[in-house]
């Protein structure tokens, strides 16, 4: 399938060798934000061409990303929440819903879609794709789309002074434009432009930042929580370590590199079973690679690698989980600055690692039973990506090239210790960063390092980080490789913001023209006023953030079951959003399959005494109010509910349950059960204290 592809590629390029167009926009780069981009160029008069190098459009908000990655959702306006709002459109036909009913949906996802703001955050791959082609077709008269065009990487842009007057294809192709927009993932026509940029982690010093460059202490989710051996011959290191594995080391805390976070493919599968496709193995397939996710099965981590986000028509958007998932850590340093064929090669390594990797959960022995039972009842949509046999079109590429202008935005930003303001927009994501690479510990076992997980207050993003230096180049602007640290991009690179930049930059560069000046040198009053006549959120104040407070069990007095160690029945999920948790983040039953799922907690007791227990769990408004939960002591056993909608008392995250007789050793428990609740109920740890 991806041959007949390629063969449309050079059958669509060959026929219009040669051939030129002229613009008023260019913009290269069909991703969510060139989309945005060039409907917005149509609606303020002016042409565009929209320049794609595959044969689709949409990036990942087509591509897979159907759970959209958004924090809070009054930062979303303009372009952006028109396309949320025509999904919200779609799903409220009947048609629209063939392998469920849609209040079946809704209740399935609680709260998740408020039907009274008209807008829907989830959707499957193929509606995102008939939303856009809606939406282009409206400014068909305005808008060019062009695919299977890619810059010539040699002598693809063509400039006078500080202005870009021409950019050519492989295939020979000119298009000429007043003004450009690079929209893609990569940044290639930015740096095929002159203007500078960066690929990787910044050190902490550069911009003055905290949880940039390397993070060794910080990476606690997404982490192995058992001890697994690195090498080929367990024990022995002469043997040579197993594939994936960063033998030099993580590099000095803090550090910066030039290493990218890992990249996936966002899949979208399903448990219907007329619609479902099993797991093949691929061709290439290595059993090296997987190795390391036998073993840590092996060494006792029961939990399912992937996170499984349920959309519409009981679909999925499928994302990374735990310490060995879709993630292919590592493998795609190289990914940001390569040729085409490189890309093709590492690419293809991340579509044999991740099939690869489903086939092995779904079949192999060494894999625990219920865990390759998920695997088997949970399959491909035959229904999506059938032009590509069920897979993603999209790679996720969750970082490449970053400009540098002359304003950076940085962590500072998302906290709101600095604001700008000549907002264009604003995130409002975490500042999320995925594990960048693998190493060996001191001790002689394997580490993930790399995944940052804090919280922001939504914050507005600076044009200035949109445009490129005046000096480097005068008609281009950058929405989706703006000027950002390595962490603030884990916050601002969400489909959602990309709309949005998107449209801000057309918006700017219509302006450019209009007035007849270098992008650097527009109106700052007259973008801000359009914007906001387009609907675009600028900037509003919300509460300071919660700091995140991770505590281990060496830190609380007493005996602590953390919920890795407790017994699970169900209590499948886990999660670390919450800014206040013990170890590596808390378990929780998905909201569903209620009465069959039991967490027990065992404490191993030094002697026998009187003892407070309490329960630690992070409240929220969607958990339960009635969690049963029942402490097994030597005078028998005591039942109580909890009410996890309220905030423990104790440090903002322990209840106390009662004090309560034990006897020595492992003769006491506290169970929690999902029976009959009305909410999330989410565990994370059991505390014993003596009571004096």
């Amino acid at each position: 399938m991806r041959l007949l592809l390629l063969l449309t590629v050079i059958v669509f390029s060959s026929v219009v060798r040669g051939a030129s167009g002229s613009y008023d926009v260019v913009v290269y780069g069909g991703t969510s934000s060139g989309v945005a981009t060039v409907i917005q160029t149509a609606r303020m008069g002016k042409t565009a061409v929209l320049i794609e190098p595959t044969q689709f459009l949409g990036g990942l908000t087509t591509g897979g990303l159907g759970a959209t990655d958004i924090g809070n959702k009054r930062a979303i306006g303009g372009i952006s929440c028109e396309f949320y709002g025509r999904i919200w459109e779609h799903y409220q036909k009947p048609e629209s819903w063939k392998h469920q009913k849609r209040d079946e949906y809704v209740n399935r996802r609680g709260t998740a879609n408020d039907p009274s703001e008209k807008t829907m955050w989830t959707f499957e791959p193929h509606v995102a794709t008939t939303v856009y082609d809606d939406m282009l077709r409206e400014v068909a008269g305005k808008v060019t789309v062009v695919k299977g065009e890619r810059l010539d990487l040699a002598k693809g842009v063509v400039k006078q002074g500080t202005r870009i007057t021409r950019i050519v294809m492989e295939s020979g192709r000119t298009f000429e434009g007043k003004m450009f927009v690079d929209a893609t993932y990569e940044g290639d026509l930015l740096a095929k432009a002159g203007v500078s940029y960066h690929v990787g982690r910044e050190a902490n010093a550069v911009y003055g930042e905290t949880i940039n460059g390397v993070q060794v202490a910080h990476t606690v989710s997404h982490q192995f929580i058992k001890q697994v051996d690195p090498y080929v011959k367990p024990g022995d290191p002469k043997s040579g370590v197993l594939p994936g594995i960063n033998v030099a080391g993580p590099g000095e805390e803090f550090s910066g590199d030039r290493k990218v976070q890992a990249y996936n493919f966002r899949m979208c599968t399903t448990d219907v079973p007329e619609n479902r496709r099993a797991w093949e193995k691929p061709a290439n397939y290595d059993p090296r690679w997987f190795e390391l996710l036998l073993r840590n099965f092996e060494a006792g981590d029961p939990r399912v690698p992937w996170n499984p986000v349920w959309m519409p028509n009981r679909k999925t958007d499928t994302n990374n989980n735990f310490a060995i998932s879709t993630d292919f850590i590592g493998q795609n340093w190289d990914y940001p600055e390569a040729d085409y064929a490189t890309r093709a090669k590492i690419w293809r390594a991340h579509e044999d690692w991740q099939q690869g990797l489903m086939w092995t959960l779904a079949n192999n022995p060494r894999v625990p039973e219920k865990v390759r039972a998920e695997f088997q009842r949970i399959g491909l949509a035959k229904d999506e990506f059938t032009d590509n046999g069920n897979w993603p079109r999209q790679l996720y590429v969750r970082e490449a090239r970053r400009m540098i202008s002359e304003y950076v935005m940085t962590e500072k930003n998302c906290t709101r210790a600095e604001v700008v303001t000549d907002s264009v927009g604003m995130g409002a994501y975490n500042m999320d960063s995925h594990n960048i690479q693998r190493f060996i510990t001191k001790e002689g076992f394997v580490r993930n390092e790399g995944d940052v997980q804090v919280r922001v207050r939504p914050y507005p993003i600076s044009f200035r980080s949109l445009r490129p230096r005046a000096s480097e180049c005068t008609n281009l602007l950058a929405p989706t490789c703006l000027s950002s640290s390595h962490i603030a991009f884990g916050s601002i690179r969400m489909e959602p913001v990309f709309m949005v930049l998107g449209q801000s930059s057309a918006t700017a560069a219509v302006q450019a023209i209009e007035q007849g000046v270098d992008i650097q040198r527009i109106d700052p009053a007259k973008l801000k006023a359009r914007l906001e006549k387009d609907g675009q959120v600028l900037d509003f104040d919300s509460p300071p953030v919660v700091s995140r407070v991770v505590l281990p069990k060496t830190k609380l007095p007493g005996v602590v079951v953390d919920d890795q160690d407790a017994v699970l029945k169900g209590f499948d999920a886990m999660s670390s959003a919450h800014p206040v948790f013990v170890e590596t983040g808390y378990h929780h039953d998905g909201n569903g399959n209620k009465g069959s799922q039991t967490a027990r907690f065992v404490a191993d007791l030094p002697k026998a005494g009187r003892y407070e227990v309490f329960f630690a769990y992070p409240w929220n408004g969607n958990r339960a109010a009635n969690v049963p939960v029942t402490i097994r002591h030597a005078d028998g056993e005591t039942k109580v509910t909890v009410d996890q909608r309220k905030k423990p008392a104790v440090r903002d995250l322990l209840h106390s349950l009662g004090t309560f007789r034990f006897e020595k050793g492992r003769n006491g428990y506290v169970e929690i059960s999902n029976t009959g609740t009305n909410g999330y109920v989410v565990i994370d740890a059991v505390q014993w204290v003596e009571a004096r």
